[in-house]
């Protein structure tokens, strides 16, 4: 199975589109795991397999945000809050400076033609244009354009906005693709301050990567730089060995309320140590057992655990959810 992680990462990396994983859940199969780079809408069916997970595989999602006027700090802060790694772009020393006050994690002081051409591009990537005047959104929005993305936002006037698409549009780019340029950037909450239009903005990508999540099934898993490394054993620093044994925790379904969605994983350490979390409580208590109980034993190597959490048992514990999910525990060999 190792081999399959190592292949993962490596994709990862180096392709800029979709990626998916898929597993067999039943059968003689069960646990056998393949790459995909489309999700086939009956995904293991061509291959005979009539039961398998399918998850779109993401990446650490990236927010890059092109501008660092006042509007653009509070959209850093809840950007790094949300879990993205933001980038700024901006062409003025004074304002470079205040995007690294905020709390950016990489601030590219250069024109923006010349930061945004240092910028990969992939399925998370997610960009946000905030430039102080048309002529500098129109020369963000023709490069990022070009790139791969989840999603671009610009903020603007209807009427700004309008002279930017037709620009671009007088230079080729079609318009259906400019359509897809969320503008004006934002949900509509009556926004006013910056940290008003900020909430709004990050509430509209949230919105955004949701109804993303819907489309691929509902399963949209993470592989977090933690999780490779102590599936690859190339954990170092931390309180577990490195070479123990270890069991990947995923969540594969879910009914009513839990805390945490499909697709949502863990890595269990033979030592009892954890990485990352399914939700905490008594469900992740519960699968923390069985898996240690798989280590001690020498099968099952894979196997499928449900945990109904009741309302009434729900309470108990102190826990607001009461649904029902499934997971998939995994033995690293």
């Amino acid at each position: 199975m190792i081999p399959f992680y190592t292949e993962l990462k490596k994709a990862i990396e180096t392709t800029e589109g979709d990626i998916w994983a898929e597993t067999v859940l039943s059968g003689e199969h069960a646990g056998e795991k393949r790459l995909l780079h489309a999700c086939p809408e009956k995904a293991g069916e061509e291959d005979g397999f009539q039961d398998t997970f399918c998850e779109r595989v993401r990446r650490t999602p990236k927010l890059i945000v092109c501008g660092a006027g006042h509007v653009s700090m509070p959209i850093i802060r809840m950007g790094r809050m949300l879990g993205f790694v933001v980038t700024v772009i901006e062409d003025r020393p004074k304002f470079a400076d205040h995007a690294r006050a905020a709390g950016a994690d990489r601030v590219i002081c250069e024109l923006f033609a010349s930061g945004l051409a240092q910028i990969k591009g992939d399925s998370d990537s997610w960009f946000i244009i905030v430039t102080r005047g048309h002529r500098y959104d129109t020369e963000c929005l023709a490069a990022i354009l070009k790139k791969n993305y989840a999603y671009v936002g610009m903020m603007g006037s209807r009427r700004r906005t309008a002279i930017v698409k037709d620009k671009l549009e007088e230079q080729g780019v079609s318009r259906e693709i400019l359509d897809t340029v969320h503008t004006p950037i934002g949900l509509k909450i009556g926004a006013e301050t910056p940290e008003e239009i900020a909430v709004s903005v990050m509430a509209e990508i949230i919105q955004v990567k949701s109804g993303r999540n819907k489309n691929c099934g509902g399963n949209s898993g993470g592989y977090t730089d933690e999780i490779f490394s102590g599936i690859l054993g190339t954990e170092s620093g931390g309180d577990s060995p490195a070479g123990q044994q270890k069991v990947l925790a995923t969540i594969i379904s879910r009914k009513g309320s839990a805390p945490r969605s499909v697709g949502t994983k863990m890595l269990i350490m033979e030592d009892g140590a954890t990485v990352d979390t399914i939700g905490g409580g008594c469900v992740e208590s519960e699968i923390i057992q069985k898996a240690l109980l798989m280590m001690r034993m020498e099968k099952p190597d894979f196997q499928i655990c449900k945990v109904d959490m009741t309302a009434s048992e729900a309470e108990d514990e102190g826990m607001v959810c009461g649904g029902v999910v499934e997971v998939m525990l995994e033995r690293i060999l």
